[in-house]
């Protein structure tokens, strides 16, 4: 579901630093972003902030794309924050002149002193406030916050936020090197391309009082002559944490975040987008979560996401990636499935097609489910070989002595394999077919018994119940 051409005002932007691969936590405020621009009519932006040259690789960007396009999420327009950097030295130039920004010549170890010398264990004390340094190598540029008032907002989740602006330092804008940092980049950027509606992950909040200071500061400058003073800030929705089992903020250390890993794991795109929306919001009237995308659009809104932080639970994330998968039309199935398979004999998945899809949680577990016809079975797990093969010691040599004299000469199709091992089972008076697929395949579960085993040949099927057999 592609976003259609803008028909609202509504302007949203997600904001990614390429010093990464795309995080879920991102993702999921892409996601939001963009349905809200779908819910809408409104504009999709996709603004990179490449200010920091040193993180920033270009290679992360094209990752980035490639997440986004992989989960669905398309955008109108696209800019890098990198080739807009005289915009925004030209407005801290713009606040020196106005006396809204100084040169600071302290290095972090004269502040750092300072600071431990007034018993505080961070931030700056206005040190250059009013030394008119000039510039100069190791010299940044500090914007001027105030020393008393309030800066306050409304979130559409959080409430109404407030920030005594006493208790704000004064920040860096510009880098020693000329780079500014984003805050600037951030606030010019929002008010430039008229964004309306700011989405993302709450880690953020603390950053808002600065960039309201700099755009209120900006709106007073000729680069933006032709807005009003009054102009109003753009709506802030700062969606919840996304945390783990521990309930422990995700953290790339210690989770699997990244996007492209989902991917390659075999989850569906549609899957993994359905799963985030459920991060901290649901459907408004109550009923599936699992539903198609545009109806899911069409019940999105800002105002219904959840403040309370959102577990990201695997589990759940592959029930709903199994009910994807098993949705899916067979030919389609095979072709999202086919670069997890390329081992395996095409002619043979697709007849084992049928059996394998509706038993998938992951798209990369289908080889498993075929090793034992493509290969050698695997050991079994001695709990599981106990538990099949000798709860009943004195019946199961006997099922095997009798299933190797049968399938000796039945004809070799799905249904003489079928009717001749259970067929032992009703002369015997026991069950047979759990210790026929331990011998076969090393396992007791597994995808329906008798099609795969005529892949095999019938000498081979014989050798493994015999070497059952002589294992008992």
């Amino acid at each position: 579901m592609p976003l259609a051409a803008p028909t609202s005002d509504v302007r949203v932007r997600f904001s990614p630093a390429p010093t990464g691969y795309l995080h879920v936590g991102s993702a999921r405020s892409a996601l939001f972003n963009w349905m809200y621009a779908a819910n809408t009519g409104g504009t999709m932006v996709l603004r990179v902030e490449d200010t920091d040259a040193d993180r920033s690789q270009d290679e992360l960007v094209q990752a980035i794309r490639d997440s986004l396009g992989w989960l669905g999420v398309d955008w109108h327009e696209e800019y890098r924050q990198s080739d807009r950097f005289d915009l925004y030295r030209a407005a801290a130039d713009d606040f020196l002149e106005r006396g809204l920004a100084y040169r600071c010549d302290c290095s972090q170890d004269d502040v750092k002193a300072r600071m431990e010398a007034k018993g505080q264990a961070g931030g700056y004390d206005s040190h250059c406030r009013d030394r008119d340094v000039p510039a100069g190598d190791g010299t940044v540029v500090r914007f001027r916050t105030p020393n008393d008032g309030i800066t306050g907002y409304d979130d559409l989740i959080r409430g109404h936020v407030e920030f005594e602006n006493s208790t704000l330092e004064d920040f860096v804008i510009v880098r020693s090197s000329g780079v500014p940092l984003f805050h600037v980049a951030n606030a010019y950027d929002d008010l430039d391309m008229g964004i309306t509606h700011v989405v993302r992950g709450e880690d953020l909040v603390n950053t808002v009082p600065r960039v309201l200071l700099l755009r209120q500061a900006m709106l007073g400058s000729p680069a933006f002559a032709d807005r009003g003073v009054d102009t109003p800030p753009p709506v802030f929705a700062h969606l919840p944490l996304i945390v783990n089992e521990q309930r422990k903020k995700l953290s790339k250390r210690r989770d699997d975040v990244s996007v492209g890993d989902y991917a390659d794991r075999g989850f569906l795109p549609e899957a993994m987008r359905n799963y985030l929306l459920t991060l901290g919001w649901g459907p408004r009237d109550g009923g599936e979560e699992i539903r198609p995308i545009d109806e899911l659009v069409a019940q999105f809104d800002l105002a219904d996401i959840n403040k309370a932080p959102a577990f990201f639970d695997i589990k759940k994330l592959e029930h709903f990636n199994a009910e994807y998968i098993r949705a899916l039309p067979l030919d389609e199935f095979l072709d999202r499935v086919g670069p997890f398979v390329t081992d395996i004999d095409a002619g043979l998945f697709e007849r084992m097609a049928p059996f394998v899809q509706g038993r998938l949680k992951r798209l990369e577990e289908a080889p498993s489910f075929l090793d034992w016809v493509v290969g050698d079975p695997r050991e079994p797990e001695e709990k599981d070989w106990r538990k099949t093969m000798t709860k009943e010691k004195d019946r199961v040599p006997e099922v095997l002595d009798l299933v190797i004299e049968r399938l000796a000469d039945c004809p070799w199709e799905p249904e003489a394999l079928e009717a001749a091992v259970f067929g032992v089972g009703e002369e015997l008076g026991t069950k047979t077919q759990l210790p026929v697929r331990m011998a076969l395949s090393g396992s007791r579960s597994g995808i329906p018994l008798f099609e795969p085993m005529v892949e095999l040949d019938r000498a081979v099927v014989i050798d493994r119940l015999r070497a059952a057999r002589a294992k008992l």
